[in-house]
């Protein structure tokens, strides 16, 4: 039995690690904000008659 509670303390610890890590990326780093052009070829759009 202690070496499923050293198990799950591990794990406990691994996934608070992880998930403290994504939790600091996430809120620290913020992605340059930038104008996004794509130029769409072959398209062809049908108007709807009223």
């Amino acid at each position: 039995m202690p070496s499923l509670f050293r198990f799950l303390f591990i794990a406990g610890t691994l996934a608070g690690i992880v998930f403290a890590g994504l939790y600091f990326l996430a809120t620290e780093f913020e992605p340059e904000q930038r104008e996004v052009n794509y130029k769409l070829q072959d398209l062809q759009v049908e108007r709807l008659e009223q």
